[in-house]
Parts: C-alpha cells; sequence; structure tokens
C-alpha cells in the first residue's frame, strides 16, 4: 500500500469504525497489511498535536498553559471515559480498568479546550479507575499553572481542590457549605452561582462530543495498549478540522 492508501484506510478506521477485514476487501490486499499499515500511520497523527492555527500546533500541556496565557483566554478542563474489553479472567491488575462513576471497563483521557470548545489538548488514556483530580496531577497540570503564566482553567467538582494549590487559577463550582437543611436563601445563592459556572464550562462538554463522534471512540473493541494513540490521533485530526472551518467562516 503506498502511503496515501494507508492514511486514507487510517482515517476511515477511526472515523467509521471500518474493521480491518473490511478495509483489505476495500484496498485488495491481505488483513495484515491493514493492520501494519494503520499501526505505522495512527502514532504519526498521534504526534501531531492540536492545530490552533495554520502550521501552528500544541504537543504539550506547558505549551498549551503558555498559549493560553499569551492569548489571554480562559481553558476548559474535564476527564472523559471511553469504553474499552475487559480484560481476561486472571489478569494482573484487572479491576483497575473499572470506572467508579459508570461501574463500566474504561480508559479515561484528560480533555483541555479553550472557552469556545476547540481542542487544545488531550492526554494520553489512563485506566478509568483513576480520578480526575489524581489524573490531572500526575500529568502536572499543578506545576504548569503555578510555574507558568496566569491562566483561568474551569473545572467541575472532580478538580475541587486543585485551586488551592495553584492559587486561584483553577476555578471549581462553590462548595455546599448546608448539607442538610439549607436556608432558602443559601440555596438561591448557590443554585445561582452553580448554574453560572456551569454554563461557562459547558463547552467543553461540546469538544468531547465531537471526538466521540468518531466511532474509535464511541466504544473501542480492538487492543487496550492503542486508545492513546487513537483518542490522540482523533483529537489532532478534529483540531485540524474545527480550525480549518474557523479559518473559513473568518475569511468569507
Amino acid at each position: 500500500m503506498v502511503f496515501i492508501d494507508r492514511l486514507l484506510a487510517t482515517l476511515v478506521h477511526l472515523r467509521h469504525g471500518a474493521t480491518h477485514d473490511v478495509l483489505a476487501c476495500w484496498f485488495g490486499v491481505d488483513r495484515s497489511t491493514v493492520t501494519r499499515a494503520i499501526g505505522e500511520v495512527r502514532p504519526l497523527l498521534a504526534e501531531r498535536g492540536c492545530t490552533i492555527a495554520a502550521g501552528v500546533r500544541l504537543r504539550t500541556l506547558a505549551e498549551v498553559i503558555e498559549h493560553l496565557g499569551s492569548s489571554g483566554q480562559t481553558g476548559i478542563v474535564d476527564g472523559t471515559e471511553i469504553r474499552v474489553r475487559r480484560p481476561a479472567a486472571g489478569r494482573k491488575d484487572r479491576e483497575k480498568f473499572i470506572s467508579g462513576k459508570n461501574k463500566q471497563n474504561a480508559v479515561k483521557a484528560m480533555i483541555l479546550t479553550d472557552a469556545s470548545g476547540r481542542l487544545l489538548f488531550c492526554s494520553p488514556a489512563q485506566p478509568a479507575s483513576c480520578a480526575d483530580i489524581t489524573h490531572a496531577r500526575q500529568w502536572g497540570l499543578v506545576k504548569h499553572l503555578t510555574d507558568g503564566p496566569p491562566v483561568e482553567i474551569l473545572a467541575d467538582a472532580g478538580y475541587q481542590g486543585l485551586g488551592a494549590q495553584t492559587g486561584g487559577r483553577v476555578v471549581t463550582p462553590p462548595h455546599r457549605k448546608f448539607k442538610k437543611n439549607p436556608p432558602q436563601w443559601y440555596e438561591e445563592i448557590y443554585e445561582r452561582r452553580r448554574k453560572a459556572h456551569s454554563s461557562r464550562r459547558i463547552r467543553v462538554e461540546h469538544g468531547i462530543a465531537h471526538l466521540k463522534n468518531w466511532r474509535a471512540l464511541a466504544r473501542h473493541h480492538g487492543r487496550r495498549e492503542h486508545m492513546s494513540d487513537t483518542i490522540q490521533a482523533v483529537a489532532s485530526l478534529l483540531s485540524h478540522q474545527q480550525t480549518a472551518t474557523r479559518t473559513d467562516r473568518q475569511a468569507q
């Protein structure tokens, strides 16, 4: 297969979830040839990073924080889970893929977008038993925010605690001070603040939804060890599409 055919096979596999057998019939080659082609092209797409302008890509979390700080934009962070096949019985660390939230076998990735929902960063996949806040700490979000430029990052309640560690740069929903029988005046203030925060960070949910429109991420039936390359490759392709669409609109 020439390179353009290998690239096309990989794109169809990621976007529409076509199996290797179907692609082999389409291109008139052996199944192992398609498997090898996708295995070679997918990491190349994952290494491209997220496109923010023609020829400008962000590949690391540090570059994303620097970009947000220099442009004065607000970032939004959230975690997303993707269902995967359950590890075989008796396999070591079998339970670590079980999500504590959804009670299903999944992997988790950290997504960071700008205030309009455009993808800026997608982390490699981790087993879903890892909490969102732990995942963020492992990828150095606290360190980059502390040492980098002043940036506001919106997050949901799963990241509560990072605000104190980053000097208030991570903004999470307000804490509920009264757990039982809250006064009516407090309940009204709390709901108003919670809805205001939710309306600001809803764009990251739209970005995640666009990611999962790709069949490879709706539910992954392949090898779990390929999930990091798969989700980062899709994020790279989607961010390039979003940038091209925005450029066309501005030109009009």
